[in-house]
């Protein structure tokens, strides 16, 4: 493509058309490519599989640039708040684990004092 030039954006339309036009038909990607003017087959086959995949609502997402911004997706406000309590839980179940393998541990030392 020359410099310059913008990349051709297709509609969700057209490319739900492109894909069941050739299945229908039976159309190789050369012959797809040809009768629509796309300029790669490998455009094509990559709405094909998105068009099995995800259905033909799939052709809508928008997916061009980065994927993510390496930031957690949030999740629903009941499930986080399950969460931490689950979080708040398990802390005061540590604590307590420690608290009581310490008094363990002092209670065995008490009895190593007592045997001498």
């Amino acid at each position: 493509m020359p410099k310059g030039v913008p990349n051709k954006r297709y509609t969700a339309e057209f490319k739900k058309l492109v894909i069941e036009t050739m299945r229908e038909d039976k159309l190789s990607y050369s012959e797809t490519c040809r009768r629509f003017d796309v300029n790669s087959r490998d455009q094509i086959k990559s709405w094909e599989r998105i068009y099995l995949e995800e259905g033909p609502e799939g052709l809508t997402v928008e997916r061009r640039g980065r994927g993510s911004t390496g930031r957690p997706k949030k999740l629903p406000k009941d499930v986080e708040e399950d969460l931490l309590a689950e979080v708040q839980r398990l802390r005061a179940e540590n604590d307590y684990l420690k608290n009581l393998q310490a008094l363990v541990l002092e209670d065995e030392r008490r009895q190593r004092r007592k045997r001498r």
